[in-house]
């Protein structure tokens, strides 16, 4: 068996965000699989060909990508942002179980600048102090079960960046969310709104938990809460390193 399959992030949108490794690694692929708008930034050429499927064929899509390197070609998976947080590099294992290990492929990941950490980047350090991520997507996991996520996290102290907030068939998951920030956090708590990070269509939103409203979000927004120290200095955004004792 001859073949590799690259599993590749493509950074939140800007060209210059995409790691060397993962240009090259599609410089020489065959193949190339991902979600129509993810596989719509490789450009044609010839000897390769694109594979555009929906976002909710993600096992179906790795089980093709895998078949294809074990046919011998040159693959890769592409996901935005980093292909293991909330992405394809998952799935590619999910779906590498149904198969005997010495049949696998030969895998490499490479990592990727995900939306969570190039909207802190944008407004400064915001997760400079514990963090965590959520994927507000009730696609694959229960509303409860985010519900009590998100009730956890700020109950820990920590800064949440939320993932997939407000989408045209789910849009209520983002208004829970703050429902149960509310019961929990100050009024005053930082809130931002980042949305399409890195593209022409970059919009950043500094409000406080108080002013935030759902509209204010959507599928290509990453919203980030601060914790309770978080602050502002001038036009930016940071969480402090040392925690203050209440």
């Amino acid at each position: 068996m001859s073949g590799h399959l690259t599993i590749a992030g493509l950074g939140p949108g800007a060209e210059g965000l995409i790691a060397p490794e993962a240009s090259a690694a599609l410089a020489r692929a065959t193949d190339v699989l991902g979600y129509i708008p993810y596989v719509r930034r490789i450009a044609p050429r010839p000897g390769l060909t694109l594979h555009e499927t929906d976002n909710r064929e993600e096992l179906d899509r790795a089980r093709h990508a895998i078949s294809l390197a074990q046919a011998g070609k040159s693959v890769v998976v592409v996901s935005s942002g980093d292909p293991g947080v909330f992405a394809m590099a998952a799935a590619v294992f999910e779906a590498l179980e149904e198969i005997a290990p010495e049949d696998h492929p030969e895998i490499t990941v490479i990592p990727g600048i995900t939306a969570m950490l190039a909207a802190a980047a944008r407004a400064g350090a915001p997760l400079g102090h514990d963090f965590c991520a959520i994927n507000l997507s009730d696609n694959l996991k229960p509303a409860e079960t985010i519900r009590h996520r998100i009730r956890h996290a700020a109950l820990g102290g920590f800064a949440i960046g939320f993932y997939n907030p407000r989408s045209k068939a789910r849009p209520d998951g983002f208004a829970r969310a703050l429902e149960v920030l509310r019961e929990i956090c100050e009024p005053e708590r930082i809130v931002i709104f980042a949305r399409a990070v890195s593209t022409p269509d970059e919009a950043i939103t500094v409000t406080t938990l108080a002013e935030a409203r759902e509209e204010m979000a959507d599928m290509r927004t990453v919203v980030l809460i601060g914790n309770a120290q978080t602050r502002r200095v001038g036009r930016w955004v940071y969480t402090p390193r040392s925690w203050e004792q209440a």
